[in-house]
């Protein structure tokens, strides 16, 4: 077995932990996983299939101005999707501006509220 098997969960900043609830657990239909302890500071954690994605509700040191435009080209968490389309709906209808990837895969990129990069890999 190698040394690192599998991703347990990746960590994200947020200002606003309700907002960001908004776009991922009402948007995105991610669940929020009830055993987050008490840890001093707001946010949530979001199951994934076997992994999760932790809001943390902290001041940024990052600039969220000036990024790149296509979040192909920033830092950014990717994840599995069965069918884009769906997806696609829902963020045109919340009105959250999408990019589709230039690799010649199916996938898309978009931001969260506070400007975190995410990847929509399709996977039929």
């Amino acid at each position: 077995m190698p040394l690192i098997f599998d991703l347990h969960h990746a960590s994200l900043l947020v200002a606003n932990t309700a907002r960001s609830l908004a776009f991922y657990r009402d948007l995105l239909g991610l669940s929020v996983d009830p055993a987050r302890p008490e840890l001093g500071f707001p946010g949530a954690w979001l199951q994934v299939g076997r992994c999760q994605i932790h809001l943390l509700e902290l001041p940024n040191p990052d600039p969220v101005a000036g990024r790149p435009a296509h979040g192909g080209r920033d830092r950014h968490v990717a994840l599995m999707v069965a069918d884009l389309d769906p997806l696609l709906a829902r963020l045109a209808a919340a009105g959250v501006p999408s990019t589709m990837s230039r690799s010649g895969r199916r996938a898309l990129f978009c931001r969260d509220p506070d400007g975190n990069a995410l990847e929509f890999i399709e996977s039929r």
